[in-house]
């Protein structure tokens, strides 16, 4: 077993471009492991700097100039946050506030609609089961609230902090856009010499990262927006609300959209009851994300590596336990960096390109 282990580690790591892209993969995962808090306004600049690369991409093709276009792009960037700020965050807010207030008296509902259920179907549901059922959601519910609340309390700080970002967050994108190129050629003196790999897996990251933050977004407002006409038109409350959740439902695979379908069922459960109009809600709720998942998510990521969907949960699983929300919204892209890395060191360098790394 040893000599197998020894075998494998000279066939894999005899190349000093391996040993290269180890030791930088290695360094970069302690650092944001270890000062992630520190490092969090850089990560956030560059998430923001990588969406608004591409329209100021766009707009150097049209002839004009970088700084030019990095101006017109960053000033429109501020402006729509700015509307956001005024105008969607006071409507999220009032809505989440008249939610929580509306939450005992939906809970009481339910456990009503709930009780009725072994009157209707009496040889597969009990009352016993129906009542441990109650038990479970309102103890798990109350600690939830306990946990939230302490939380909240906690991070008073955490606020203050948040409106450092406001100020610091934007002054880094800027300058990451203006200064792109300058930026980039201080990290490639930084970089050894060996790293034909590192060049490789950094190619075809950097295409499939752009175009997954670019995607995304599109996603979250086509999403978000969608949701919240349909559900305008139903007359739902809590339409604003709801959609935002939804939109940013989409971050997170497969478990953000089960997690955000128990709000939804529960305000149009207790707008409607169990009536026709609630069935028409929850349909084209489930419509919107049949269609988010079989035609948007190909269209705007068919440029990005698939990855089984088995492969996609152990990532948002194993990468947002490390690093939380980041760690969730970049796990196709790490899950397909380590598919990069995986593919880079089996693939033997082309002769040329050893006589080049000897030059």
């Amino acid at each position: 077993m040893f000599d197998y282990l020894k075998q494998w580690y000279n066939r894999k790591f005899s190349d000093p471009d391996a040993v290269t892209l180890f030791l930088l993969l290695l360094t970069t995962f302690a650092l944001i492991i270890l000062f992630s808090d520190i490092l969090a306004p850089i990560l956030v600049a560059l998430v923001l700097a990588y969406l608004l690369e591409w329209p100021v991409q766009r707009l150097e093709r049209t002839g004009i100039p970088r700084l030019s276009a990095v101006g017109i792009v960053f000033l429109s960037f501020v402006a729509l946050n700015v509307v956001l700020l005024l105008f969607l965050v006071p409507v999220i807010w009032q809505q989440s506030v008249a939610l929580v207030g509306e939450l005992p008296q939906m809970f009481a509902q339910v456990k009503v609609l709930l009780n009725r259920l072994p009157e209707m179907f009496p040889e597969y549901i009990s009352q016993a089961n129906i009542n441990t059922f109650i038990e479970t959601t309102t103890s798990r519910a109350l600690l939830f609230g306990e946990t939230l609340l302490s939380q909240s309390l906690g991070r008073i700080v955490g606020i203050m902090a948040l409106l450092i970002y406001l100020i610091i967050v934007p002054l880094l994108v800027f300058f990451m856009l203006k200064d792109k190129h300058q930026l980039l050629r201080h990290v490639s003196r930084i970089l050894p010499s060996n790293r034909r790999l590192i060049a490789q897996v950094s190619d075809e990251m950097n295409m499939q990262i752009m175009n997954y933050i670019r995607g995304k977004a599109v996603e979250v407002v086509v999403v978000g927006v969608f949701t919240y006409l349909c559900f305008a038109f139903f007359e739902l409350r809590y339409a604003a609300l709801l959609a935002v959740l939804v939109g940013f439902s989409v971050l997170i695979p497969y478990i953000g959209a089960a997690v955000v379908t128990l709000p939804v069922f529960l305000v149009a459960l207790f707008q409607f009851g169990w009536t026709g109009m609630f069935a028409w809600v929850m349909v084209v709720y489930l419509i919107i994300q049949a269609l988010d998942g079989n035609l948007l998510v190909p269209l705007l990521f068919s440029e990005v590596v698939n990855l089984n969907p088995v492969y996609i949960i152990a990532a948002v699983l194993v990468f947002g336990g490390l690093w939380g929300f980041w760690g969730v919204f970049f796990a196709i892209p790490l899950a397909s960096l380590v598919k990069a890395v995986i593919t880079a060191l089996s693939t033997k360098p082309e002769p040329t390109e050893l006589l080049e790394d000897k030059n």
